[in-house]
């Protein structure tokens, strides 16, 4: 998995609430027993005509979305099913970061992102940053005025800038466990590996029965 440090890319965004992981990737596409060829499928039944020809209706085919990497979006990005499919597509479609809001409801507080598809991007080196509604409202508003705008992601900072415009700077906040996992570009086999030794002492001392 390759460590997530910082990142500066372009901004696309999506301007939808709970886009749920069968409209990330359609469940046609999980018969591929490959991890890989999910990216020209991510959004597929918004992205594509009936004839297969690309929608040029679709927010990200937008010409100053080419080259994006950084998605923002609306609250509760990835709910739906478990499929970690869902994270492949978006990284192998080209993005690194997905930003969206939390939502205050009723005295509740509403989380940016379904939390088994946050798992899933940790697990795979897709980082979620999770603002307030103010502060994505922001973001789309400086991309809707400055089209091709990027954004600078730091994760050891927790901090998000728009360069064009330093005072739209946030702040972000992530599990430690996670971030580390992030920072070190671990995915949950390179997690136990690290302790192969221990592992090994613990099993030579099971199978001859000493302590």
């Amino acid at each position: 998995m390759q460590p997530f440090t910082t990142h500066t890319g372009i901004i696309a965004t999506l301007d939808r609430s709970n886009i749920d992981t069968d409209a990330i990737i359609p469940k046609q596409f999980l018969k591929s027993i490959k991890r890989t060829g999910y990216g020209p499928s991510l959004f597929f039944d918004w992205r594509y005509l009936p004839d297969g020809q690309p929608d040029p209706a679709f927010e990200l085919h937008q010409p100053h979305f080419t080259g994006r990497s950084i998605l923002v979006t609306r609250n509760n990005f990835g709910c739906g099913s478990s499929r970690e499919h869902a994270v492949w597509a978006l990284l192998q479609d080209g993005f690194r970061v997905v930003v969206a809001p939390w939502k205050e409801t009723g005295g509740q507080h509403l989380p940016a992102f379904a939390d088994i598809f946050r798992n899933n991007s940790v697990k795979n080196g897709l980082l979620a940053v999770e603002l307030s509604e103010p502060e994505v409202e922001a973001i789309f508003q400086h991309v809707a005025t400055h089209p091709g705008a990027q954004m600078a992601v730091d994760l050891t900072r927790q901090q998000v800038t728009l360069p064009a415009d330093p005072t739209l700077t946030f702040a972000f906040e992530i599990d430690p466990g996670a971030k580390e996992q992030l920072l070190k570009g671990l995915d949950e086999i390179s997690l136990t590996l690290q302790y192969e030794a221990q592992i090994t002492r613990f099993e030579q001392k099971h199978l001859t029965g000493t302590r």
